[in-house]
C-alpha cells in the first residue's frame, strides 16, 4: 500500500534515519539525497490489506500483475527478488484538482499485511504535474526520496531483493540521469508474492488516481524458491489485477503480457 501524505512532513538524512543510502555518484556526493519521511498520521488502517480487494474480483487500489507459487495459498519465505524498468508517464488534468499515482515493484502485499516497495510518483495538482521517487515499507514509514531525479520520459530502474535476516534492499535508478538510490532495511515480511503495480495511493482513503495515459513496464522479472523468471512463466500463478470502482467501473486496466511473459502495460480509463 502506498500511503500518501502532502503535509505535516520531517525532512531527516539517510544517515539519520538509520538507514543504508547507496548512490552511483562519486562518494563525495553519497550524502545528496535527503529522506521525507510520511509520519504515523498517514497510516490510518494499519492493520488494512494493502491490496483492497472488490468483491467482483477487481481492485479498488491496484493494477497490474502479482504473481506466487500459490495464488489462492500462497508459499511463506518463496519471493526473494523483483524487478522492473519503466518509462515515467506524464500526468494531465482530469476531474479533480488534486489526483495521484504510483508505479512500482514490490514483495508482498497481494494475501498479507506487509509491502516492501519502491517506484515513482505521478501526481496532479492546481499547479501542475508533481514527480518523484520513494520507497516503503508498509505498514512502516514511507520516505520520499529528495534530489531523486524524475521527470516524464525518464527510464526508471526498481528492484527490491531479499538479502537475508530480515533485511530488504531496495534500489532505484534512473537510467536516463545516470543516478541511483539504495536503502538497506530490515523489515519482518511473509514474502509470498511479488508485484508489478501502478496505484491509486492512499491518504485516509483512496485518492482520485491520475491521468497517466499508459505507462509500459518491462523486464518484469521475478525469484521465487530459487527459480528467475517472469510474469507468465509456467513454475508459478500470476494475476492480472484491475483497478475498478466498486461497481466494477474500471478505473486502471492492464494489457495482456507479452509473448516472453516479462512485459505489459497498464492505462488510465478514468480517476
Amino acid at each position: 500500500m502506498k500511503t500518501l501524505i502532502r503535509y505535516s512532513l520531517v525532512v531527516l538524512s539517510g544517515l539519520a534515519t538509520g538507514f543504508s543510502v547507496t548512490t552511483t555518484q562519486n562518494p563525495s556526493t553519497w550524502n545528496e539525497f535527503v529522506l521525507v519521511p510520511l509520519p504515523s498520521s498517514a497510516l490510518q488502517h494499519r492493520q488494512a490489506a494493502p491490496h483492497i480487494r472488490n468483491a467482483n474480483g477487481t481492485s479498488q487500489n491496484w493494477s497490474g500483475y502479482a504473481v506466487a507459487n500459490n495464488l489462492s495459498a500462497p508459499l511463506s519465505g518463496a519471493v526473494s527478488d523483483v524487478k522492473a524498468t519503466w518509462t515515467v508517464p506524464a500526468v494531465s488534468a482530469s476531474d479533480s484538482a488534486d489526483t495521484f499515482s504510483s508505479v512500482w515493484v514490490g514483495i508482498d502485499g497481494y494475501s498479507d499485511n506487509t509491502v516492501e516497495q519502491t517506484g515513482t510518483e505521478q501526481d496532479w495538482t492546481p499547479d501542475g504535474p508533481v514527480y518523484y521517487a520513494w520507497f516503503e515499507m508498509y505498514p512502516k514509514f514511507g520516505y520520499r526520496i529528495l534530489n531523486f531525479p524524475v521527470e516524464p520520459g525518464d527510464t526508471i530502474s526498481a528492484e527490491v531483493r531479499y538479502v537475508g535476516n530480515n533485511q530488504f534492499s531496495l534500489t532505484i535508478a534512473n537510467l536516463t540521469k545516470g543516478r541511483s538510490f539504495s536503502t538497506t532495511r530490515r523489515h519482518k515480511a511473509r514474502r509470498q508474492s511479488a508485484e508489478w503495480i501502478v496505484e491509486a495511493p492512499y491518504a485516509g482513503g483512496i485518492l482520485p488516481l491520475a491521468d497517466f495515459g499508459r505507462v509500459a513496464l518491462s523486464g518484469c522479472i521475478a525469484t521465487l524458491s530459487g527459480h528467475t523468471g517472469g510474469i507468465g512463466d509456467t513454475s508459478w500463478q500470476f494475476d492480472s489485477i484491475t483497478m475498478a470502482d466498486h461497481d466494477g467501473t474500471a478505473k486502471a486496466r492492464p494489457s495482456g503480457l507479452s509473448r516472453d511473459g516479462s512485459s505489459f502495460s497498464v492505462s488510465w480509463e478514468h480517476e
